[in-house]
């Protein structure tokens, strides 16, 4: 593919053709700000924090929608540059006067606090370039502008598949999850962490991060740029955690009283003793095609791997299946 040779604060840098000058700084290790920017979505060049200086133009460009050709001099840094970012910087704090009306909306999951809201559009751009279910609009133009559920509906009542997505993108937290904010303790003293795993609710694989407090799940997240997801979740991905700090999650197995009928608590050496007999008795009266071995996607391959291996090698049948197959 060609390759074009530019100069960045006074060093030249080789990109390919069709990379923008944000993609050419980044190859230099030079961090621009970016608040609209998503590497994910086509350039939109909204906020204007990546301006930098180009020789020629007549006054500095957006780094991330200015696409790279040879012989360009850049530089990202001079007393103008800064002048004008700062002036960017201070229209971006400004609410616009629509925001200071309360938006609320009746769905569990999605909450939106427009004071927060810069309107750099990432939210409205990834429910149409991405999820292309446009449950997001742009209303309204300068301090009368502001973010809605298409039509002004709730969430609820637009195509909305409640991915969190527009969450994910939100570089100032206007769009956030009512759930991690309901469990967030701001009085305790735990420590904040991150833990990096793999989503266990089918068999895609998305990398995700747990954000937990102490021993307490408060959010989910995925970052770009990793994984086979690049920062998508889905509903159950991203909102159905509240499993595993629930008081009802089963921690022990549980094994039927013959004479009560009750479900009770056991050891899992008898419980894992008492299935196997049950299962060697069916084999024994049924026939090893009687029984069938069903893997949850939830299960790790080295679980999946170890459960055919029974079926086959020990209770003798090919009635081997999981919910990721399918």
């Amino acid at each position: 593919m060609p390759t074009n040779t530019l100069t960045i604060n006074g060093e030249q840098v080789a990109v390919l053709q069709g990379e923008s000058l944000l993609d050419a700084c980044a190859k230099m290790g030079i961090s621009l700000l970016t608040a609209c920017h998503d590497n994910r979505l086509e350039a939109y060049g909204g906020c204007r924090t990546c301006l930098v200086d180009l020789d020629g133009a007549p006054r500095p460009v957006p780094a991330c929608k200015t696409l790279t050709s040879a012989g360009m001099v850049v530089s990202t840094s001079g007393e103008q540059l800064e002048t004008v970012r700062a002036t960017i910087d201070e229209m971006l704090e400004c609410i616009p006067a629509a925001a200071l009306e309360t938006w609320t909306d009746a769905n569990r999951f999605i909450g939106y606090d427009p004071q927060q809201c810069i309107m750099c559009d990432r939210c409205v751009r990834y429910c149409d370039e991405i999820m292309q279910c446009n449950a997001l609009e742009h209303v309204g133009q300068g301090v009368d502008a502001f973010i809605q559920p298409t039509q002004g509906d709730s969430f609820l009542d637009t195509s909305c598949e409640l991915c969190g997505g527009c969450i994910g993108t939100c570089p100032t937290d206007a769009l956030y999850s009512k759930q991690s904010l309901k469990v967030f303790n701001e009085q305790s003293d735990a420590v904040l962490s991150s833990t990096r795993t793999v989503c266990n609710y089918c068999g895609v694989g998305c990398v995700i991060d747990i954000e937990s407090q102490g021993n307490n799940v408060i959010d989910i997240d995925a970052q770009t740029g990793v994984g086979p997801n690049d920062g998508h979740l889905c509903s159950k991905g991203r909102f159905a955690w509240q499993f595993i700090n629930h008081p009802q999650r089963l921690t022990k197995p549980l094994v039927r009283n013959t004479e009560s009928g009750e479900l009770e608590e056991t050891s899992w050496q008898n419980a894992l003793s008492i299935a196997a007999t049950k299962m060697l008795d069916i084999k024994q009266r049924h026939g090893a095609d009687s029984l069938a071995f069903l893997a949850s996607s939830r299960c790790t391959n080295e679980d999946v791997y170890a459960l055919q291996k029974l079926a086959r090698a020990i209770i003798g049948t090919n009635n081997v299946h999981s919910c990721a197959a399918t």
